[in-house]
């Protein structure tokens, strides 16, 4: 009996201990109490689970502070791989760590997370970190060197440069060896810095190579780098911010040409299209239908049928639909006895599109204020489309404040902004501004009046300089 009951004891421990924990600290706390855990699968993040933070006074240099903390756990068959605590629903709310089978402990500044975490516990994430860290600083010697050289040619800068270049490859030896066996080996290869051995004579060589360099260690076949935020992050700053143009024409193809290098990297099916898609993405967001469409067309439309989303494509290609560059949505309306659509006016050389409300404190300021402004642009015609639940307010306003322009009122039994005409043109908030050329293709999407006046003061210029 007595054998019984201390192997229960001994497999109850073994369950207990079956687990590994998660316990995260913040100073100072965040407002919100909850924290979710999800383990990161390239572009993409999988629920495990959720937590609350609990608050409590803690006694630091005899000072009394504020501290939040929780704890999540994993169960002894927990994948290994990359992991994030999220404690917001927007912005840099998330701490990213690795799990290797050993409990993780980290405190942090939950309003910079990234710059000031400290792991406690956990040697693969202490390992990681200490790295990065070291790596950082020989990168910003190497920098401040190069930039000091280009601004003054001298024998020193160029000879500390060297020394500097020696050191950064003897921390990365000493990393790579300290990480053998190890989760964090993959990274930190992943990780070496690119600069060139040499010191640079000209700014733009040296920008050049940054650029032509960015991606060489970095393995898009490697499925375990993949399952981790390295590649997205990799790919995120070499798309959006490391190649930046001088004009929006400019700035286009320089998308184009850094997003034919990174998929030209790229051989695993599966890992294209998840790239393609969050790329995809990211640039609908940005509402540039130049460079979805080139994405669609000369990559995601190309990759093997199995890869291929048709409902993902259809749901951004459709975000799109009133986009600059697309030709904008048709509608028709009444005005008097007449059946007017916008894709058959003829009554300007540019239009202007304005989906307001009289219900909308924003609207009743600016809109009087474009029509007076308008009076100035004969060349432009106005279609106002008030988002209205009636139209006993629009009647007055149609009538005796914004005469002359082309009044549309859209209305829904349910909820006005169900309105099929708002639904295309994906209106979320009031005033919306479309500027529209003659052949009502969207040139410009203004945020503001003064965008407004703006835009059209350019579309004057042009059409002088013609």
């Amino acid at each position: 009996m007595i054998k019984k009951i201390l192997f229960l004891l001994v497999f109850a421990t073994s369950i207990t201990y079956a687990q590994y924990s998660v316990k995260g600290t913040m100073t100072p706390p965040e407002e919100s109490d909850w924290v979710i855990l999800y383990k990161i699968e390239g572009a993409k993040q999988k629920f495990i689970s959720n937590g609350t933070i609990t608050f409590e006074d803690v006694t630091i240099g005899g000072n009394v502070q504020k501290v939040g903390r929780f704890e999540l756990t994993l169960p002894a068959d927990a994948s290994i791989g990359a992991y994030r605590v999220t404690y917001r629903n927007q912005g840099t709310g998330f701490v990213d760590f690795f799990f290797n089978k050993e409990n993780v402990e980290f405190v942090f500044n939950p309003q910079y997370p990234e710059e000031s975490i400290l792991f406690t516990k956990s040697r693969e994430n202490k390992v990681y970190r200490e790295y990065l860290e070291q790596i950082s600083l020989t990168q910003s010697a190497l920098d401040s060197l190069q930039d000091a050289y280009l601004k003054a040619d001298e024998k020193k800068t160029k000879k500390a440069y060297k020394n500097a270049y020696k050191q950064q490859d003897e921390i990365q030896e000493v990393y790579e060896g300290k990480s053998e066996g190890m989760l964090v080996n993959t990274y930190i290869k992943a990780s070496k810095p690119t600069y060139s051995s040499s010191i640079f004579d000209e700014s733009q060589e040296h920008l050049d190579y940054i650029i032509e360099s960015f991606l060489d260690n970095v393995d898009f076949s490697n499925k375990q780098l993949y399952q981790s935020p390295f590649i997205i992050d990799k790919v995120t700053n070499y798309v959006f911010y490391l190649n930046i143009g001088g004009n929006q024409e400019e700035q286009q193809n320089l998308y184009k040409t850094s997003i034919a290098n990174v998929m030209k990297r790229i051989k695993d099916e599966q890992i294209k299209k998840e790239i393609l898609e969050y790329l995809i993405t990211r640039f609908t967001n940005a509402r540039n239908s130049e460079i979805v469409d080139l994405l669609f067309a000369e990559y995601y439309d190309k990759l093997d049928s199995e890869f291929q989303d048709q409902k993902f494509k259809d749901d951004k290609l459709g975000e799109l639909m009133a986009s600059v560059g697309r030709t904008a949505p048709d509608f028709s309306w009444k005005e008097g006895d007449k059946e007017l659509s916008l894709a058959n006016l003829n009554d300007g050389e540019n239009y202007l599109l304005i989906f307001w409300s009289t219900q909308c404190g924003h609207c009743v300021k600016e809109v009087p204020e474009v029509y007076e402004y308008m009076k100035s642009q004969p060349n432009t015609s106005v279609i106002a489309f008030a988002i209205e639940d009636n139209d006993t307010d629009f009647k007055d306003w149609a009538t005796n404040k914004l005469p002359d322009w082309h009044n549309v009122i859209g209305t829904h039994p349910e909820f006005k902004l169900k309105n099929k005409t708002v639904q295309a043109y994906r209106i979320e908030q009031t005033p919306t501004y479309f500027l529209l050329d003659k052949n009502k293709k969207i040139i410009a999407v203004p945020n503001t009046v003064p965008d407004v006046k703006d835009y059209l003061k350019n579309l004057a210029t042009e059409n002088n300089e013609e």
